[in-house]
């Protein structure tokens, strides 16, 4: 017999997207957007999370609907092997983002307390492995207080980085567009895991707008704190900055329940999203097998800069969601049980050359939000053709 799964109500949502925001990889991705100076700075950031946290509010209330998973979502416009190879790739960007989060988190504590980077790995890798352990409904008054903690350490952290000369200098110049997108990438690399967490959301659109919302709010308040840092501290250093507070031990703290909370929904959702694909492993474990990786990963390779996967997840992920956003919203298509769905991958292939092609454009508002337009009009075009095509094939048939 199989259990229901306890629903989550909204503040239950709120925090665990507070908590995704929380992250030292975003604070060092601002320190990017420097270069275009404070106003022009937040301008990109702003209107790059507007973009993608309106598309995570669509991905994550397609799940809320459907009380389905991500990963499940994705079988209603490819079918079941099309869901297959998109659940592979973002197990793989999890592992990748378990890595990135886990080698941040152990810069900054060895900044703090040397004892050597890769022991800083062990013990935040085995920490996520805990709470993946305790299981996410479980977490409770313990998800609470490291939520108030994080909150604690970004006044901090406001406090020293605005309270510089302003005499940063910037190493390299970036355009507004590939900014935008950069701020866009962000929210967007959640797209495949958001509904993971809204399909057992208790009221699915207040839910997943206030899941949205947060986090559109906290992450461009981690990009900003990055890019003051450049700007006013004169630090681009994240590790730095965070020793320039003064916390010490707290500090220190602070830093390791930044990593584990965010890290902690990589890990899970990868667990999650296996289960799509294969049977035999529980997602849990999965789950931990990410967590041991991702440590192994963040222990023997260089992860400074990740712009270039962050890229790569936008034309991944970005013209799938905008299949799902026409084929759930607009076509109003039902769900088949089919093995694959030959013509929404083809435009999905369609729409990661496009992606691709796009970037090497300057475009202000970024690439993304034209690949999907682009995505969107072509798979609205192509079923409404079909459609037309099997009406005519009925008639002749009569």
């Amino acid at each position: 017999m199989e259990t229901k799964e306890r629903t989550t109500s909204i503040f239950e949502n709120a925090l665990l997207w507070f908590g995704a925001g929380v992250s030292l990889a975003e604070i060092q991705t601002g320190t990017y957007f420097a270069s275009l100076g404070f106003v022009k700075g937040i301008t990109a950031i702003l209107l790059g999370h507007l973009i993608g946290c309106i598309l995570l509010f669509a991905a994550g209330l397609i799940g809320a609907q459907t009380k389905k998973s991500a990963m499940e979502t994705v079988k209603g416009s490819f079918g079941k092997k099309g869901a297959v190879f998109f659940a592979v790739l973002n197990v793989l960007q999890l592992v990748g983002w378990t890595a990135i989060m886990i080698y941040d988190g152990s810069l900054s504590a060895e900044s703090v307390l040397s004892v050597g980077r890769w022991i800083w790995c062990i013990v935040i890798g085995g920490l996520i492995v805990v709470w993946i352990m305790i299981g996410i409904r479980n977490l409770g008054k313990l998800n609470t207080i490291a939520m108030i903690l994080l909150f604690a350490l970004t006044v901090i952290l406001c406090v020293v980085v605005f309270g510089g000369s302003g005499t940063g200098v910037t190493e390299e110049s970036m355009s507004f567009g590939a900014a935008v997108e950069l701020a866009v990438a962000m929210p967007l690399s959640w797209l495949p895991l958001i509904s993971d967490y809204t399909r057992t959301a208790e009221s699915p659109v207040a839910a997943t707008a206030v899941s949205a919302a947060v986090y559109g709010v906290v992450s461009c308040w981690m990009y900003i704190i990055g890019m003051g840092s450049a700007i006013f501290a004169g630090e681009s250093d994240l590790a730095q900055i965070i020793l320039h507070t003064g916390l010490g031990a707290a500090g220190l703290i602070i830093i390791i329940l930044s990593t584990v909370t965010t890290t902690f929904l990589d890990a899970f959702s990868a667990g999650i999203s296996s289960e799509s694909f294969q049977g035999r492993i529980s997602g849990k474990w999965i789950a931990v097998i990410t967590a041991i990786m991702g440590t192994l990963g963040a222990a023997l390779f260089p992860m400074d800069d990740i712009t270039d996967f962050l890229y790569l997840i936008g034309s991944v992920f970005a013209p799938m969601i905008a299949i799902q956003i026409a084929d759930h919203f607009i076509l109003k298509k039902e769900c088949p049980d089919i093995e694959f769905d030959l013509m929404n991958m083809l435009i999905w292939i369609a729409g990661f050359v496009i992606y691709r092609a796009l970037m090497r454009i300057d475009i202000p508002v970024g690439s993304t939000l034209p690949d999907m337009a682009l995505t969107m009009l072509i798979c609205i075009t192509v079923r409404s053709f079909q459609s037309r095509a099997d009406d005519t094939e009925k008639d002749h048939g009569q």
